[in-house]
């Protein structure tokens, strides 16, 4: 990769090469999750050398179609499918070691990840055990109607122990003599939680060091002792680095929609944190949006719509959740939530997704304000309860009835459909990189180069 013309710092001195970054790119949800980030991040893994997850767990799924063959991927970078390229799972992550040796498994019988230098995990990442599931699933089920819609997969849980310090972190499924006294001191706290206020069966810790050790020795070719040195001599080296993150921007920990969020921080300033890296590294945030809105489990969604509209959105986008199997709410864009995500991340540019999905339509609609208590408000509100009561006022489009889905340029799209993009791309005042018009690989359309 070329420089360019080397820089000059603050006190005018002239930059060398050894000091100066080649940025790496940020891939992040700007909705509630589910936008498409799997298969952006499987599309632009082809042109980088290390993919890098940064945050969440096993509760993300990411589906991949490749020459029709679907794929769903949870925890391991959706760059696992280029073998030229290395994936990378920082300390950000929550690591449920046995769906990670699960699609250990599955990759290697599909005759991917051949060399264990393609994937590392980092040492310090908090590893997530089957008690975390089952205190989740408890929690949950005790909640009745005020359910919060987490996925069940110990994630909260298992970030709660990374906050106390009571974590199990990846290093330590390597040390036998160490492990048991910690999981023997974690079991007195999370056993009496299971028995005595959920009801719920104890866990024995025979019982997991055997879980622990079957992992153990599937993952070993993995371990990485600091992978954010890895990064950082990546970066340093001129290598294409990709960060993706996980879940969406509106399920944020603290800028969600609380507490009807997940239990990490899902913008694209957790990618240093979870990774390591300082944000000089990075000069590109990509957001990712689909053509319409979506949303899963509980929580406020202003634009859904529960009719015949949304129902064939629904349909049409196939939008059942990777992970849980559940039926996605569905709904039209919301420009002030997507440029609250914009700001939230600085977001450079945009991916948008799934515009086929709306083909059909007479007409597509934009939430282009809320009305708030009868007063017309553009800025995204951030308390969870006046979100609830906000009315879109809609901004409407002709839509149209042409396929898209063979479309290999944006000049190949119909008319009203360029119009809507063009209209995105001067509201949201964020060009838009990347449009989809189909699940597969080809079904990609350029507008922009990813690395420059």
């Amino acid at each position: 990769m070329t420089l360019g013309p080397l820089p000059v710092n603050s006190l005018g001195v002239h930059l060398t090469k050894k000091d100066v970054f080649v940025p790496g790119i940020i891939v992040v949800g700007s909705q509630w999750g589910d936008e498409g980030k799997g298969k952006v991040v499987d599309v632009f893994s082809a042109q980088s050398d290390y993919v890098v997850r940064y945050q969440g767990g096993a509760n993300a799924g990411h589906t991949l179609v490749v020459e029709g063959q679907k794929r769903v991927l949870h925890l391991i970078p959706s760059g696992i499918l280029h073998p030229k390229c290395t994936c990378v799972i920082g300390a950000g992550v929550v690591l449920d070691i046995e769906t990670m040796v699960k699609e250990i498994e599955a990759l290697k019988e599909n005759g991917l990840l051949q060399r264990p230098e393609q994937l590392l995990i980092s040492d310090s990442a908090t590893v997530l055990l089957p008690y975390h599931r089952a205190i989740d699933q408890a929690r949950e089920a005790s909640l009745g109607n005020e359910k919060i819609g987490t996925t069940g997969k110990g994630i909260g849980p298992a970030y709660e122990d990374r906050a106390s310090r009571r974590a199990v972190l990846m290093r330590d499924l390597f040390d036998p003599s160490t492990l048991k006294p910690k999981l023997e001191k974690s079991l007195i706290e999370k056993n009496f939680l299971l028995e005595n206020y959920y009801k719920a069966k104890p866990i024995q810790v025979d019982d997991l060091m055997d879980v622990i050790k079957k992992a153990a020795e599937a993952l070993s070719p993995y371990r990485c002792s600091d992978t954010s040195l890895v990064i950082y001599k990546a970066i340093r080296g001129g290598k294409k680095v990709l960060f993706e993150g996980a879940q969406g921007s509106l399920l944020d920990i603290y800028h969600g929609t609380y507490p009807f969020v997940t239990s990490s921080s899902t913008i694209s300033g957790s990618a240093f944190v979870g990774t390591g890296v300082g944000p000089g590294s990075i000069n590109k945030v990509l957001g990712i949006t689909k053509a319409y809105a979506t949303r899963v489990g509980s929580g406020p969604f202003p634009t859904e719509l529960n009719d015949d509209v949304g129902e064939k959105i629904q349909l049409d986008g196939h939008e059942y959740g990777a992970t849980t199997g559940r039926k996605r709410r569905c709904g039209w864009l919301d420009l002030v939530a997507l440029k609250y995500a914009i700001r939230l991340n600085g977001i450079t540019h945009l991916a948008l997704m799934k515009l086929d999905v709306l083909t059909g339509h007479k007409e597509i609609c934009v939430a282009a304000s809320y009305e708030l208590d009868g007063k017309k408000i553009t800025d995204y509100p951030t308390s969870t309860e006046e979100l609830a009561r906000v009315k879109p006022v809609w901004q409407s489009f002709p839509g149209w009835s042409e396929d898209i889905s063979g479309a290999r340029s944006v000049r190949d799209l119909p008319r009203n459909a360029q119009n809507y993009i063009s209209f995105l791309t001067q509201e949201l005042a964020c060009p838009i990189d990347v449009v989809s018009v189909g699940p597969d690989r080809e079904q990609t359309l350029w507008i922009h180069p990813l690395f420059n």
